[in-house]
């Protein structure tokens, strides 16, 4: 840290000996939080490569959500001056991404960009006590652009022509200096779209299973804010192993209740399965690449997915922050809301089905960008006029978002979390049946088993959509919460075992859960030992291990093809996890006969 009253290096007038590399030109990056940060960084990148520039930091101070701002600076190494020293050094350049601060006090031209997807939001009045919204977008109206009867910035970047008529009846006076470039985000995330597998892969996300994106703006009216329930109704809804379900969180909301807190309220969810990357990298921009499909709000993410061509539904929509005329207006009127009435996973269905031939949806999603592809090209040759520098001859393009490192996970307990277990039967013969008490039947060929799990904890308390009646319950034997170790049908040990081990530890199983009617060990060799509460034996392997197939996994496959053809079941069941998997060959036989042939030992 740098002691008071010393002046960094590079600021413009130092001693030029402090310096390594002497910059012809020194531009001012404008932060107000840590919103308008990921983005300025975005925008400087026009200058990756040319020594000629030298760029400093600021904050305005001005924003009730700068908490994070002196975390997010010091990570990223950015050379950063204090507002007080900003505004008294003269630069020849400054850009920000938002109205807020005494931007008219910085001494230097000011390019003014927007930090979402383009000027959709009406804010409250910058003046103190003012109770009113402003009649128009924020950023495009008198009320922000202009200070003691002086345009502020000197110049205004727009990302699509409709803007322009906007800007004319909000503030008439900018038109002159406003340029419409396109959205550099939307550039990168469309170039991002080819590396799909890569940002999956990342995420944790297979190649069978669906990502759904959860998207929330700040405020009362944003998804967390009105509608925080359908965090949790997706993730007790949605099969656990057929869907990955993240959660991209707006930075002020991050903020403005700290990470730690979010953490907490969100403890439940992260423990059944939920992906909660923190807003100061690019991860939902690879989120949204990755995704099938996402739920959101009146925040800049849900138009930017729609954009994508993404099937999407709204969890709420705050229409008393959306600029009326403006795209996220019309995006409102465009995408169904959730039902509380009908099944989370048929109304994502519903979307995926219509929307890409949705004539609304595709004149709202038109309006992202005016110049496709282009944004950084004519974003560099704007700010380069504006240094009065030759532009670097190389052509620069969209840059694909960076693929997600250290995405972080929530603890991991000791024990698996319960799993409310639903398996749908396809015998030999071509019925399906979900399991039940059915009478023992002889199969007649390889039957077909599709697992569904969901997380018991998130399951019960989704009180619209309760515990499905056909299914049963899984724990691991410890199981602390004594509601679901007394209740399960189908207790599995935590550890491999072999030898005489193995029927103590079965008896042990049994007689700590007494309500369970089978519980399974993995053997030290890979096979399963698993017993039924009346003493009947089975052995079970993998044909081929899939990495999916746990304990738990294939003890709740033989529980369900125990109900389906009693205890003389013998021979081999193919089982899903998610519908579009590759089926995996289970062998069973019972204790005491000949295993099925060319089961492994």
């Amino acid at each position: 840290m740098r002691e008071p009253n010393h002046v960094h290096p590079a600021t413009p007038g130092a001693p030029a000996r402090w310096l390594t590399v002497a910059p012809e030109r020194t531009v001012l990056g404008v932060i107000h939080n840590v919103t308008s940060a990921t983005r300025l960084l975005d925008l400087l990148t026009v200058f990756d490569g040319d020594r000629r520039v030298q760029t400093l930091f600021t904050c305005t101070g001005s924003s009730p959500f700068a908490d994070g701002v002196a975390e997010f600076a010091a990570a990223r190494e950015l050379p950063f001056l204090p507002w007080d020293e900003a505004v008294k050094t003269e630069f020849d350049l400054a850009i920000g991404t938002s109205r807020g601060g005494a931007l008219h006090s910085i001494s230097a031209p000011l390019l003014g960009a927007p930090h979402g997807a383009g000027y959709n939001k009406r804010l409250s009045s910058r003046e103190p006590g003012a109770g009113s919204r402003e009649p128009g977008a924020f950023g495009l109206t008198a009320e922000w652009l202009v200070y003691d009867g002086e345009l502020i910035p000197s110049a205004i970047v727009l990302s699509h022509e409709e803007q322009l008529a906007r800007l004319r009846v909000g503030c008439p006076e900018a038109l002159p200096v406003a340029h419409v470039v396109g959205d550099p985000c939307m550039d990168r995330l469309r170039a991002s779209l080819p590396f799909r597998a890569e940002y999956r892969a990342a995420l944790g996300v297979r190649p069978d299973q669906h990502l759904l994106v959860l998207s929330s703006t700040w405020g009362r009216g944003s998804l967390l804010g009105a509608a925080g329930d359908l965090v949790l109704r997706a993730l007790a809804e949605l099969p656990h192993d057929s869907f990955r379900v993240l959660a991209a969180v707006h930075p002020n909301a991050w903020y403005g209740h700290g990470g730690w807190q979010l953490r907490s309220w969100l403890r439940p969810h992260l423990d059944a399965g939920l992906l909660l990357p923190p807003p100061t990298d690019g991860t939902w921009q690879a989120a949204l690449c990755a995704a099938d499909a996402f739920v959101g709000d009146h925040g800049s993410v849900t138009l930017y997915a729609a954009g994508l061509g993404l099937p999407g539904l709204l969890g709420a929509f705050d229409e008393d922050s959306v600029a009326a005329g403006s795209p996220m207006a019309a995006l409102g009127e465009a995408l169904p809301r959730v039902s509380p009435a009908l099944p989370l996973a048929a109304q994502l269905e519903r979307a995926a089905r219509d929307q890409p031939t949705d004539l609304r949806l595709a004149a709202v999603t038109s309006q992202i960008t005016s110049h496709p592809g282009e944004a950084p090209a004519r974003l560099r040759r704007l700010c380069y006029r504006m240094l009065d520098l030759d532009e670097p001859a190389a052509p620069l393009a969209p840059r694909p978002v960076d693929v997600p490192r250290d995405l972080p996970s929530a603890p991991r307990p000791p024990v698996e979390r319960p799993l409310f277990v639903e398996a749908v039967v396809t015998s030999g013969d071509g019925d399906d049946a979900t399991t039940g008490p059915h009478p023992p039947l002889e199969p007649a060929g390889p039957t077909e088993l599709l697992i569904r799990r969901h997380p018991a904890h998130a399951r019960a308390a989704a009180t619209p959509h309760p515990p499905p009646t056909d299914a049963h319950l899984s724990v691991t034997a410890g199981e602390p919460d004594a509601r679901w170790a007394q209740a399960a049908d189908v207790v599995t040990a935590r550890t491999p075992a072999s030898g005489p081990r193995l029927t103590t530890l079965t008896d042990e199983l049994l007689a700590a859960h007494p309500g369970c009617a089978l519980v399974a060990v993995e053997q030290e060799d890979g096979r399963y030992l698993l017993r039924a509460r009346n003493g009947a034996s089975f052995h079970g392997c993998w044909e081929s291990l899939p990495a999916w197939a746990t304990t738990s996994l294939t003890a709740s496959a033989v529980y369900a093809w125990l109900l389906q053809h009693g205890e003389s079941l013998a021979g081999e069941v193919l089982v899903r996890l998610t519908p579009d998997g590759v089926p995996a060959r289970l062998r069973v036989w019972r204790l005491g006969t000949n295993p099925a042939p060319h089961s492994a030992s």
